[in-house]
């Protein structure tokens, strides 16, 4: 094995701690709103920190590391490309801000709500079926990190014991309490997650020379560098146009994905949740920062001479692994066991279990729950009985647990776990962006409009997922065999636009096919567009269809719930005026809020002066790897001190979470049951 008895001791304390945790939450969970949204009593801090680390997993972390280990800080700058459209959905409160008005429980109830009860069938329907095979990779992604990273026996049973233990730890949570357990214990994971990784930076720091660091990755190809992102026309798929495409994509599925739709609905208010939102890039600062430098610096370990022993064991154990796309999955694992010392490789190991347990809690909790409130329940004519509805969802997230456990189990991995990721999600989300954000700002976006966007968007990502799996060893072959003129006008068209246009590397081959998820992607999103469009002006103009009544499912005017916004606000302020400071905003969140866009926009003027200077007169490695230097330094210094600051305000969140759910009067009506275009139990100018 690789690691020491002294890391370990630290895994299976830490894994004690937030079971102990986990068992406090469970005498909270009274009704269906406490086991689904925390019975909406969640702040900023707990919502931000727990949220955040629920969203990354350890699925994403292995995923980032296959990023940075062939991107290296290039892939960083081009993320800055982001900033402007990040601050202005954060600053906002886009999307989150108003799904929370609505008061469902699932984004599928707002369907309801805003269209119609079949069209939330047939959402609740995608979106489970995209999730749950979205999330079917996760459990092989993290068994195989501790299995490779502690040096656990690479067998079948290994393995499949491996998902078994962590799977079976995640579903202990979430049974318990549901989403309040989800989220304390998520909270506590994440605060430790962003302490251990301060330890390990600075760890991390001494073990490398920044010039042996640098002179390394001055040694990538010309056009695949790992220090100049204006020299990676060749990097494979992470180029700018990857970026690009999620820049478009940051809005149009801003808060559709539903793995973590406990903490959409959770927050005590509106305006709390989007003040988690305005918080949350200052939260994984120090987490992000270590996510890029450890595949860096694996990066220099198996490319630099100084580094020849380690890199040497960790070739022979990865010549071990066929599968490329597993090998490319584990190569930073397999590097760092072998660069961390004793005790600080199991800190970094209790951060991937962490991670591990945090998302799948969390996944688990979504997704079983979206198939009985989204797909059941509006078959139902009344309630459930309380009990019997929480009994169902527990038997919802175990079959949820048993299908991710088979998946993993046979399925056979043939991409980049990002793009896997992006064509999966895409079966729902080529549509959803459509249909939320029309159905959330546009009072003309019809019923017509989503059918269209999500057949569109599913339809389009589905026939791309197909094509992708099937090229390789079925499509590619039959066209050489059969109609290789095929692939001759293949290649004029799709390589002759490649050729044309800088970053695009658009190449018809056998191995993959010729557009990765994250472009199949793309083409969905426009498609499910223009129909949402096209339906919503048909049945506004020629139909003369009456606009929806926006007030009603917002809760505002004659409609406004008491406690759902600060001050008595009855109509917040919509347009340009949501993107200002309101009257909700206290003195401190000011603070916050001109904070943030100082920041911010500080970073976006250094990446536009940057690319102007690159543009015009370009810049040396030596150059970008003075500014990287920097970068990582600002960061630590900021980084130190927001973990101290949401350290605090998380501990004091989670206190009042405890005190408000010891007092709070239950409504057994607040179970996700819709009636007339509104939630179960609402009348007009009344309260729930």
């Amino acid at each position: 094995m690789n690691l020491h008895w002294i890391d370990w001791t630290i895994m299976v304390v830490m894994l004690g701690a937030i079971i102990v945790l986990a068992v406090t939450t469970k005498r909270y969970t009274q009704s269906v709103a406490d086991f689904l949204a925390a019975n909406r009593c969640a702040g900023r801090y707990l919502l931000c920190v727990a949220g955040g680390i629920a969203g990354l997993g350890a699925v994403t972390v292995i995923a980032l590391f296959e990023m940075y280990y062939r991107a290296g800080f290039t892939a960083a700058w081009w993320g800055m490309m982001m900033i402007p459209i990040q601050l202005l959905l954060a600053l906002s409160g886009f999307v989150i801000y108003r799904f929370r008005e609505t008061r469902a429980l699932t984004m599928a109830q707002f369907f309801e709500v805003r269209y119609s009860k079949r069209f939330r069938i047939f959402a609740g329907i995608l979106m489970w079926v995209s999730g749950v095979i979205n999330f079917g990779i996760f459990p092989s992604v993290g068994a195989r990190f501790f299995i490779y990273f502690c040096g656990l026996p690479d067998t079948t049973l290994v393995f499949a014991l491996v998902m078994l233990i962590l799977i079976g730890v995640s579903l202990f949570f979430v049974f318990l309490g549901g989403q309040i357990a989800v989220m304390v214990t998520d909270f506590f994971q994440g605060m430790f997650t962003n302490v251990i990784l301060l330890i390990i930076m600075v760890v991390i720091f001494c073990m490398f020379d920044w010039g042996t660091l640098v002179a390394t990755l001055k040694t990538a190809p010309a056009d695949a560098s790992m220090l100049n992102p204006f020299h990676t026309s060749k990097v494979d798929s992470f180029t700018v146009f990857y970026f690009l495409v999620g820049a478009l994509g940051a809005v149009y599925f801003c808060r559709a994905w539903q793995g973590s739709q406990g903490y959409n609905c959770s927050a005590k208010s509106a305006h709390e949740a989007k003040m988690a939102g305005i918080l949350g890039e200052w939260r994984g600062l120090v987490l992000y920062l270590l996510l890029m430098l450890l595949p860096v610096g694996a990066w220099c370990v198996m490319h630099s001479p100084q580094f020849a022993d380690v890199a040497a064991k960790a070739n022979s154990v990865l010549d071990t692994v066929e599968n490329a796309k597993i090998r490319s999955q584990i190569t930073v694992p397999v590097v760092m066991v072998r660069m961390l010392p004793t005790g600080i490789a199991g800190l970094f190991a209790a951060v991937m279990l962490c991670a591990f347990i945090t998302t799948h809690d969390t996944y688990l909790h979504s997704w079983g729950s979206i198939f009985i409130q989204d797909v059941i329940l509006p078959f139902r004519k009344k309630p459930f009985d309380p009990k019997v509805h929480l009994w169902l969802l527990r038997g919802s997230i175990l079959f949820v647990a048993v299908f991710i456990f088979f998946f993993s189990l046979l399925w056979k991995q043939n991409d980049y776990i990002l793009m896997f990721f992006a064509m999966t999600g895409a079966i729902y989300l080529g549509g959803a962006g459509s249909v939320i954000i029309g159905g959330l700002y546009w009072k003309r976006g019809s019923a017509g409009g989503a059918w269209a966007a999500m057949i569109i968007g599913s339809t389009i990502a589905g026939i791309g997922m197909t094509l992708r799996i099937l090229w390789p060893g079925t499509i590619y072959p039959w066209m050489e065999a059969n109609a290789p003129w095929m692939i001759a006008s293949l290649k004029y068209v799709i390589e002759g636009i490649a050729n044309r246009v800088p970053g695009i590397n658009w190449k018809v081959c056998r191995e993959h096919f010729p557009f990765h998820g994250q472009w199949i992607n793309f083409f969905a999103m426009l498609s499910a567009i223009t129909g949402y469009v096209a339906c919503s002006l048909y049945a506004w103009l020629v139909l003369k269809r009456p606009a929806f009544d926006m007030d009603r499912m917002l809760h505002r005017g004659q409609y406004a719930i008491q406690g759902d916004h600060a001050k008595g606000i009855e109509t917040p302020p919509v347009g340009l005026k949501a993107v200002l400071p309101s009257e909700e905003y206290s003195r401190t969140d000011r603070w916050i809020y001109y904070g943030k866009f100082g920041w911010t926009m500080a970073w976006f003027a250094i990446f536009a002066v940057g690319t102007i200077i690159n543009l015009t007169w370009g810049m040396s490695n030596d150059g970008w790897a003075t500014f990287w230097w920097w970068k990582i330094v600002v960061t630590v210094i900021i980084g130190v001190g927001t973990t101290i600051w949401f350290l605090a305000g998380g501990i004091h969140d989670m206190i009042d979470l405890y005190k408000t759910l010891r007092t709070v009067k239950r409504d057994h009506l607040d179970s996700g049951m819709v009636v007339g275009h509104h939630n179960l139990g609402e009348e007009p100018g009344g309260e729930e």
